[in-house]
């Protein structure tokens, strides 16, 4: 039956817009996995540590910076008012990245003080501007998802892989540190906005159907008032609890094993970018248009559900039995450490990609205050687990509990979710 329902899926409109997400992701992390052997002996677990603490405080700062307004451009059903949104989700993350640049000017020094952020102070100012391009790009692509404009995100991602994975080599030949890795990702991602708008206004896809605004703007910022309420705090809490491996394992055991684990995880989240982004993108919108019917909605999700778990199972189960000898052969053996936090990194993956669609309906059934409830409970034990490793003195523990706490957060979420299907 499963086989069945599978066979079905793959025939439809929906398979053959995840398949062009797909392709465009593909290339992308292609590009990254050729070019990532050499730039990992061009710099180095400690290069990689500073980058890693530097996006683990950009990952926790940059969902408010827009207040989660662009992941409501879906939403509306006219043009006209996801229009109003994709331009007040603009002004707001402008005036909240000039307000967060001015409080690095003036407590900069006291805030690297108190958070143990010393190493990446001189990166402060670069904060607000990756904060600012962040919430742009997502404007930009929730746009295209609502206009069904796969292709242009699918070559975006494949230019911008090319350009900062070459320039990230090129510079590393002459120098070689982690300043030079921050600077290039605050590039990559003004880049990565640039172009999407040049695709956008390429290819006609800013064009929208005639009509008015039902409202203004405060109108459809009170409409949508939850995504702020609950949703930007649930990403800010999501993010954090993402961040803390990196941050505890760079505070408490060195930067170069933050920079291990940094790899593991870029590394084995790429399949799930490729996969996840890509059915996710796909999924919102077409639970959009079945969220009148519980029934059809609820199977749909199941279905997806199913397949990704199994696909899961079938990318990382082989590198929680080989991994050390897998990151040992690809990027060199200072690296083996990588490979052995992949072991568990590896079980929390199939989790996470298995729960895209439980993640993607969240805003089509209302049910975001729940998510940061469940978001708010779990980060106190996921830091808790976090520290055994520390109590121990052994980064391995920290890694180990943290994802078992993690996946177990992933099996209540997906739970939770088909039963509020179910009973709406």
């Amino acid at each position: 039956m499963l086989i069945t329902k599978a066979k079905t899926l793959t025939k439809s409109h929906f398979f053959r817009n995840v398949v062009v997400v797909a392709t465009g992701t593909a290339g992308a992390q292609a590009i990254h996995m050729v070019f990532t052997p050499l730039i990992t002996r061009l710099y180095g677990p400690e290069a990689f540590g500073l980058l890693g603490t530097f996006m683990a405080v950009i990952a926790v700062l940059t969902p408010v910076a827009a207040l989660t307004y662009p992941i409501a451009i879906v939403l509306p059903r006219s043009d006209a008012d996801a229009k109003v949104l994709a331009k007040f989700s603009i002004g707001l993350a402008a005036a909240v990245a000039s307000i967060t640049a001015v409080i690095f000017l003036t407590a900069g020094g006291w805030i690297a003080s108190i958070l143990n952020l010393q190493s990446i102070t001189s990166f402060f100012l670069l904060i607000p501007i990756v904060m600012f391009f962040s919430a742009f790009q997502q404007v930009l692509t929730q746009w295209l998802i609502r206009k069904n404009q796969f292709k242009i995100t699918a070559r975006v991602a494949v230019f911008q892989a090319i350009i900062i994975n070459s320039v990230k080599t090129g510079v590393g030949f002459f120098n070689p540190i982690g300043a030079m890795l921050v600077v290039i990702t605050t590039f990559g991602q003004a880049l990565y906005g640039i172009l999407l708008l040049a695709g956008i206004r390429g290819e006609g896809a800013a064009k929208s159907e005639k009509g008015k605004a039902s409202g203004s703007v405060k109108y459809l910022a009170k409409k949508y008032i939850d995504f702020p309420f609950f949703r930007a705090p649930q990403v800010v809490i999501n993010a954090l609890s993402q961040s803390l491996p990196i941050l505890i394992l760079a505070s408490f055991f060195g930067p170069a094993v933050a920079g291990l684990y940094t790899l593991t995880k870029t590394v084995l989240e790429a399949p799930v970018v490729l996969v996840g982004m890509s059915v996710g993108n796909v999924f919102y919108p077409k639970a959009v248009e079945l969220k009148d019917d519980p029934l059809i909605l609820r199977d749909f999700f199941l279905k997806t559900t199913v397949i990704l778990f199994g696909l899961g199972l079938v990318i990382f189960l082989p590198v929680f039995f080989w991994g050390p000898w897998f990151f040992s052969l690809l990027f060199g053996e200072e690296w083996l450490r990588s490979g052995e936090f992949a072991r568990w990194v590896a079980l929390w993956m199939v989790f996470t990609l298995s729960t895209r669609p439980a993640i993607s309906i969240i805003p089509v059934i209302n049910m975001q205050k729940i998510f940061l409830i469940l978001e708010s409970i779990f980060l106190p034990l996921k830091f808790a687990a976090l520290y055994l490793g520390v109590f121990f003195n052994n980064e391995m523990f920290s890694v180990a509990f943290y994802c078992m706490i993690s996946c177990i957060f992933y099996m209540v979420l997906c739970f939770i979710t088909y039963r509020k299907i179910v009973l709406s």
